[in-house]
């Protein structure tokens, strides 16, 4: 029979444990060390990353949106100030479109920034990343041809935005849509109507647009009198009624110049048509307009001309 000695079972339970445990420590030291280490690394860079490109977006969307912009130093250029006339962003609606822009950059850094985290940590812990970029190939190319009308509205709404094509509270005629720009996103217009109906059109079927209240309108009034009327007088009398709603306060602000009386723009054997037009400020074309036929009413009674059907 073979007998442990005391001293050889003293080594197993004092010297061996602690070799045992020493070389365990030494190992896990090595591997935290090693790949964990690195997946945090890479986790905390790209954390710090996203956190400081999202905020330098939204800084300058928003200094954009504000009209700091035009305050800075690119302000103290010729050059500068010819980029600021010309920047679509400089008009009443530039705060909406910084902003949707500012929160379209903000998606997509996020987006592109996660995706590469995501594959150097896959990699990291030895995952082969060939054959899942293979497959999220294959399923991107699926996805796209499923969803390209939407990846459509997407880039639509996007060049919309840009291009400042229309914006909340135009009046714009989009086909046979007329009615009041209510939202501007990114896939969807809302539009309502005389009627109060709401429309959403989706910005890739968007492909002609109409719009009422951009940069500048023209309150046009057609009058059409009898075709003995002398012409000279009543040319006169619609001068008058210009001349008078250009001098009132309420509408001359909204004038750009004075109103004009074109001489006759078509005749029948029943009636002779001319017109009166003005150039006013956006939006204001139609509250000119009813001035304008209010005026000319009061001053084709004065003279005793009626108008005809």
């Amino acid at each position: 029979m073979h007998v442990v000695s005391r001293t050889a079972f003293t080594d197993v339970l004092t010297d061996d444990p602690v070799k045992y445990l020493g070389k365990s420590l030494s190992e896990w030291g090595d591997w935290l060390l090693g790949t964990p280490l690195r997946v945090v690394l890479i986790a905390l860079f790209s954390a710090i990353l996203l956190a400081i490109a999202r905020k330098l977006i939204k800084s300058v969307a928003e200094r954009i949106a504000s009209g700091e912009a035009e305050n800075s130093w690119l302000s103290q250029s010729e050059a500068g100030k010819a980029i600021l006339a010309a920047n679509p962003l400089s008009t009443a609606r530039r705060a909406q479109r910084a902003r949707t822009i500012g929160s379209v950059l903000r998606s997509t850094i996020s987006i592109i920034v996660g995706a590469i985290a995501l594959l150097m940590i896959l990699t990291e812990i030895g995952v082969n990343i060939a054959p899942l970029l293979a497959s999220v190939s294959v399923l991107g190319v699926a996805v796209g041809f499923g969803a390209q009308s939407l990846v459509k509205d997407f880039l639509s709404g996007i060049f919309l935005i840009l291009e400042d094509q229309y914006g909340v509270g135009d009046k714009v005629a989009i086909g046979d849509v007329n009615g009041t720009v209510e939202s501007v996103a990114l896939r969807v217009t809302k539009v309502r109507d005389a009627d109060g109906t709401l429309w959403y059109l989706r910005n890739g079927e968007v492909l002609k647009v109409g719009n009422k209240t951009h940069g500048w309108a023209v309150a046009a009034i057609e009058v059409r009198v009898p075709y003995d009327s002398d012409v000279e007088q009543v040319r006169e009398a619609l001068g008058r009624a210009a001349a008078r709603v250009k001098a009132d306060d309420q509408f001359g602000d909204s004038m750009r110049g004075a109103p004009s009386v074109i001489g006759i723009e078509a005749m029948s054997a029943a009636h002779i048509s001319l017109k009166v037009q003005a150039k006013t400020e956006p939006a204001l074309q139609w509250e000119v307009a009813r001035a304008l036929r209010a005026e000319i009413r009061k001053e084709l009674s004065a003279i005793s001309v009626e108008l005809a059907e």
